[in-house]
């Protein structure tokens, strides 16, 4: 990548597009999910079920899977969606959520991985621990920062072919080759539970339109949360009233407004 992309542009594509997502995330995060990617411009659906979630991926634009809260019947819902996803071309996007905190999840976590992801998306503790190095997360919480992890972001870009994206107070994403900083936001998103499994399905929403660029469309979507987060922020009192405003920020942004506010950069290129 020679020069940062039109953002603008794409956000107008996706929504001119306006592409079915499968969302299977997580019982936290369903409602803020859905109505983060509708409020963005993009259709959800949120299913999971094995006998449905194979069928249904062969219909949608990308397949986006969250861990947060796993059970065996949903990680089978998760591998019959991927496999149709990969059969069919279709991208999918994986959110390895506290996948460091139990056996079941590590394993699980694993065996998503294999099935080779387009885009990763995750804390940098979570990136760090996946890539096999020692990290300092708390459940879905992460102790480290992006730039920490953003070594074993590359490392793990480069093995597996895919696209990483490391979120936290500002954000990286990496292709293995090269890496982009997105910065923006409020110190109010963490406090608003499942915001980050929400920008998971809307990665999926940019890819599912953006298909040539996994990176791009990584972070555009990254960029898009750091631009709403900085506007809502602006009027919000609290948590609660945040995430009100952030959902209508999203609503509200311009492809040009988008395209203006976006703080993207190269950060390295190796």
């Amino acid at each position: 990548m020679k020069d940062l992309p039109d953002f603008g542009v794409m956000l107008e594509t996706m929504r001119q597009r306006k592409p079915l997502i499968q969302c299977i995330t997580n019982f936290v995060a369903m409602n803020t999910a859905a109505n983060v990617v509708l409020a963005a411009g993009a259709s959800p659906a949120m299913l999971h079920a094995q006998e449905e979630a194979g069928e249904f991926a062969k219909l949608c634009g990308a397949v986006t899977i969250n861990i947060g809260t796993l059970s065996p019947l949903w990680v089978q819902g998760m591998i019959a969606a991927i496999t149709a996803a990969n059969a069919h071309n279709i991208p999918w996007v994986f959110d390895p959520v506290a996948h460091f905190a139990s056996t079941f999840r590590r394993d699980a976590a694993q065996k998503l991985l294999a099935l080779k992801p387009t885009i990763i998306r995750g804390n940098a503790s979570e990136i760090l621990t996946l890539a096999g190095f020692s990290a300092r997360g708390q459940g879905a919480d992460s102790g480290d920062d992006a730039g920490a992890a953003h070594h074993a972001a590359q490392k793990m870009a480069r093995e597996h072919q895919c696209t990483v994206a490391v979120t936290g107070a500002y954000d990286l994403v990496t292709d293995g080759q090269t890496t982009l900083r997105i910065d923006g936001g409020s110190p109010l998103m963490p406090q608003v539970t499942a915001l980050g499994c929400a920008l998971t399905c809307l990665t999926g929403a940019f890819v599912a339109a953006h298909r040539t660029s996994a990176l791009e469309a990584s972070a555009a979507a990254l960029a898009m949360y750091a631009v709403a987060g900085e506007q809502a922020a602006l009027q919000a009192k609290g948590p609660a009233s945040f995430q009100i405003d952030f959902i209508d920020a999203l609503y509200a942004l311009s492809p040009a407004q988008f395209q203006s506010q976006a703080k993207v950069q190269f950060y390295e290129t190796v």
